[in-house]
C-alpha cells in the first residue's frame, strides 16, 4: 500500500480524517495512517454515527441505506481504535462526525483542526466543497480513481462466507470475530 510506511513530519497540531468504516478496511487504514503522520494529534470522525444523523446523499445514493450501515458507532469505534493501536498510533481521539449536517461539526472538532481528504469520486469532492464552504481548513491527501477495496465488497464477502480478513487490519478482524458481526450480517440478509 502506498504511503503506509512512509512517515512524514507532523506539520499540523490537529488533523481530522473521517469515514463510515462499514467495516474499517486496508484502504481506510492507509488514510488513517497518512492522517496520523500529518499531525501531532489525530481526530477520527465516524460518519453516519446513528440512523437519525444519516441522510440521503445525491452523489452516493447507497451510503444512507440501512444495508450500507450495519455496524454501530461503538463497533466501528472499536475497529478504528484497534487498527490505530496495532500500528503504533497513540495520540488520537474518535468522535461522531455527522457530515450530513456540516454546520454541526464545530460541536465535535476544534475550530483550528485541519480536515484531510482522500477523494475517489463525486461524493469525496462534495464533502470537500461543503467543508471548505463553511470555512474549515482542508487539504487533499490524494485523488484516485481506484480503491483498494470497499465496504460494500467486504460486507458481501462476510454475508456469503467468502474470504475477507486479508482486506482488513488485524484489529478489525479481531473486533468482527469477537462481536460475531458476520453472524449478524448473515442473519439480516436471510
Amino acid at each position: 500500500m502506498p504511503g503506509i510506511n512512509s512517515p512524514a513530519p507532523h506539520t499540523d497540531p490537529i488533523a481530522v480524517v473521517h469515514g463510515r468504516f462499514q467495516p474499517l478496511h486496508i484502504g481506510h487504514l492507509e488514510y488513517l495512517l497518512a492522517g496520523a503522520s500529518r499531525a501531532a494529534s489525530l481526530i477520527v470522525g465516524i460518519t453516519n454515527p446513528d440512523p437519525w444523523q444519516t441522510i440521503a446523499e445525491p452523489t452516493d445514493s447507497q451510503r444512507g441505506e440501512s444495508e450500507s450501515n450495519p455496524f454501530t458507532f461503538y463497533e466501528r469505534f472499536l475497529m478504528v481504535e484497534a487498527a490505530l493501536r496495532e500500528h503504533g498510533v497513540t495520540d488520537f481521539r474518535i468522535v461522531p462526525f455527522p457530515h450530513g449536517f456540516p454546520e454541526r461539526l464545530h460541536h465535535y472538532v476544534p475550530a483550528d483542526a485541519l480536515f484531510l481528504f482522500t477523494i475517489y469520486d463525486a461524493w469525496g469532492e462534495e464533502k470537500l466543497r461543503r467543508l471548505s464552504a463553511l470555512g474549515w481548513r482542508t487539504e487533499v491527501l490524494w485523488r484516485r480513481t481506484a480503491k483498494v477495496t470497499s465496504g460494500t465488497e467486504l460486507r458481501r464477502r462476510m454475508r456469503e462466507g467468502a474470504d475477507w480478513e486479508h482486506l482488513v487490519p488485524a484489529g478489525t478482524a479481531s473486533v468482527v470475530r469477537e462481536l460475531r458481526l458476520t453472524d449478524r450480517l448473515r442473519e439480516v440478509s436471510r
